[in-house]
């Protein structure tokens, strides 16, 4: 896989708490900022598909959510 360099802004406190994680774990601050990367992208896009689905399923129930809501 290849790499890209990236420049961004990070809050000091979670900079050093990343380093000393990388340390401890004897990882690179890049291998975990990426795994970090790829993890919020994963719950982002799962988050997305799963609200479409409840909304399709709250819309194809319309008349039993009001039944049930009686």
């Amino acid at each position: 896989m290849s790499a890209i360099e990236i420049s961004s802004k990070v809050d000091e406190k979670a900079w050093n708490e990343l380093r000393q994680l990388a340390q401890e774990t004897n990882r690179s601050v890049s291998g975990l900022l990426t795994e970090a990367v790829q993890e919020y992208l994963s719950r982002r896009r799962v988050r997305s598909s799963v609200l479409r689905h409840l909304e399709d399923s709250i819309h194809e129930n319309e008349e039993l959510g009001g039944v049930l809501a009686e």
